[in-house]
């Protein structure tokens, strides 16, 4: 059985209903043979990692940068990993009340290095989430998802 890591920080109501969303598109009945782990950003380790087929990753967009909280388990998981992921099937979402191209651009700089591989299009909210939003956050957990079964 294939293994989603979901990897989040989630300190407000958007990012939550963000998440909601993944975890329900990861859980359509087609893909009910992945099975999904969800970390907090700080709790997550370089194990963790070595043991996903697939990453989701999710943050706010903190003053023009990805949060503390993923920068940290970047820092943790980075050299540990770095080798046994290359390849790994990712993507990732982003919410911020501001500019979010630094957070988007520092994800794609460290997954990039990691060698790790977009296999569906980011997400990137500014302000308060819509409907179209969540529904492209649901996308974006059934493909990373259904991305492990093939």
């Amino acid at each position: 059985m294939p293994t989603l890591l979901i990897v989040h920080h989630t300190p407000s109501p958007a990012l939550h209903a963000m998440f909601e969303a993944i975890l329900s598109g990861t859980n359509d009945p087609d893909l009910a043979t992945v099975d999904v782990i969800r970390r907090p950003a700080l709790s997550a380790t370089a194990p963790d990692v070595l043991t996903a087929d697939g990453v989701i990753l999710g943050t706010p967009a903190n003053i023009g940068y990805m949060s503390g909280a993923l920068k940290h388990f970047f820092d943790t998981v980075y050299y540990p990993c770095l080798d046994a992921t290359k390849a790994m099937p990712f993507g990732f979402y982003v919410h911020g009340n501001q500019g979010t191209e630094g957070a988007v651009s520092s994800i794609s700089a460290i997954t990039k290095g990691m060698g790790w591989k977009l296999v569906a299009e980011a997400v990137v909210v500014l302000g308060e989430t819509t409907k179209p939003d969540l529904d492209a956050c649901w996308n974006l957990g059934a493909t990373v998802a259904a991305t492990l079964l093939q």
